[in-house]
């Protein structure tokens, strides 16, 4: 019994004192794991402060890392390590490469013969060629109106020399768009090109023109988006909202091609240069790509592009207007007529009783001023052109107006928006 007895204690002491260097090792083992993820956090929290003082390459520099270039991409950063001379090619230059490849067969070459030429903001030479770019598979090809107005005909020329006919599916003028189609064989595959999201884009941006400048087919230009939301007015004095203003050289033949981004989507359609000369000087402008797919998919559904309006006659106030009539608002646009029966005119919108000479038109006074439409301030015409952008008729928007001096609220149908009501506007 004593022997069994000694036996089971000393089995007990050996449990007892595997057990307690089996707790000791996993003591230490999370005591090293604990200390181990302290340093670990001290560690990224220096490396940052090194990041945050001296960027990438000084922290890989630090660790003794020649780097010439990083660049930044979707997929990760890509360094440039060593002696430029082992180099092939920039980052830079590859993704030119690449977005080059990606993209310039989808880029055509447009020839019109013109019955009528017009030059448009120094953009057209002759008016009768340009460029353009497909956007599906079955030969849909955007370009810019003033490319293909009063064309009798109009021939694409293809990357492989291949040259169509095309026929107009539609235009809007109002963003100088337009769409055309080429018909080609059965079991002809055609590239085309993705929009992309104008709204994401900032100033300092890289981008890339493809197009056919005096008649070069696809020539790549880059550079940078200089300025966003911008308003340009052409020589018939339409107003053109929302233009992407690039440094990117676009010069005459360019129009109607693609402005794209690093990931060769279409941001933009290029449209105008300002120019002294008639070739680019730094001052160039695309339509944003927001703008052009929303008219592309009413020109291929509908035929043409169906907005909201106004009837009414406004008159944007100025500090003359202001001071004449003793208004108590100094920004927005007077109501100076209203159609008698129409949407805004049954909405209880009110126009002017007080005929007076502006300028060489003449003017209604006494009526409401606008000062906010679906929540967009308006100050301005292209403020209210912005606010009923996205609008079609018979949409009810909020109207708010300044009524001598107090705010009223209306809720107006909208009527169609047309040359007749864009005409009423004075300036």
């Amino acid at each position: 019994m004593k022997t069994k007895s000694l036996v089971v204690r000393i089995a007990i002491v050996s449990l007892a004192v595997v057990l307690a260097v089996v707790i000791g090792y996993f003591l230490v083992r999370w005591t090293v794991a604990i200390e181990s993820k302290q340093r670990q956090a001290q560690l990224r929290d220096a490396l940052q402060d090194v990041i945050d003082a001296s960027g990438e390459r000084g922290l890989l520099e630090m660790a003794g890392v020649p780097v010439n270039n990083i660049f930044y991409g979707d997929t990760g950063v890509t360094l440039f390590q060593g002696d430029e001379a082992s180099w092939n090619y920039s980052a830079a230059e590859l993704q030119n490469m690449s977005i080059f490849q990606k993209c310039n067969q989808a880029v055509v070459h447009i020839e019109t013969k013109v019955s009528n030429d017009s030059s448009y903001f120094d953009a057209v030479p002759t008016g009768d060629t340009g460029s353009g770019f497909l956007v599906s598979a079955d030969g849909l090809i955007v370009t810019n109106e003033h490319v293909i107005t009063d064309a009798s005909v109009i021939t694409v020329s293809l990357y492989d020399g291949s040259v169509y006919e095309a026929g107009l599916v539609g235009i809007d003028s109002e963003n100088d768009i337009a769409v055309i189609r080429i018909n080609v064989d059965e079991g002809t595959q055609l590239s085309y090109l993705e929009f992309g999201d104008s709204s994401t884009l900032s100033v300092g941006q890289k981008v890339l023109a493809i197009g056919n400048p005096f008649g070069y087919d696809r020539t790549m230009v880059t550079g940078i988006i200089s300025g966003l939301s911008r308003p340009i007015r052409d020589e018939d004095g339409k107003v053109l909202l929302g233009m992407i203003q690039t440094d990117a050289p676009i010069n005459p033949g360019n129009s109607g091609g693609p402005l794209l981004n690093t990931k060769g989507q279409v941001i933009g359609i290029n449209t105008a240069i300002y120019s002294t000369s008639g070739t680019s000087q730094g001052m160039n402008f695309a339509v944003a790509s927001n703008t052009a797919k929303a008219s592309v998919n009413d020109l291929v559904k509908y035929g043409k592009v169906s907005r909201g309006w106004l009837d009414i006659v406004p008159v944007q106030l100025s500090q003359s207007i202001v001071d004449y009539a003793g208004l108590k608002v100094s920004k927005g646009l007077l109501v100076s007529q209203v159609v008698p029966g129409g949407k805004a005119d049954s909405a209880g919108l009110k126009g002017g009783t007080s005929q007076v000479l502006y300028g060489s038109s003449v003017i209604y006074l006494g009526g409401d001023v606008i000062t906010q439409v679906n929540d967009v301030d308006i100050e301005e015409y292209n403020d209210l052109f912005t606010a009923l952008s996205n609008t079609r008729p018979g949409d009810k928007v909020s109207v708010v107006v300044n009524r001598n001096g107090s705010s009223v609220k209306l809720s107006i149908e909208l009527v169609e928006r047309n040359d007749e009501n864009l005409g009423w506007i004075t300036q």
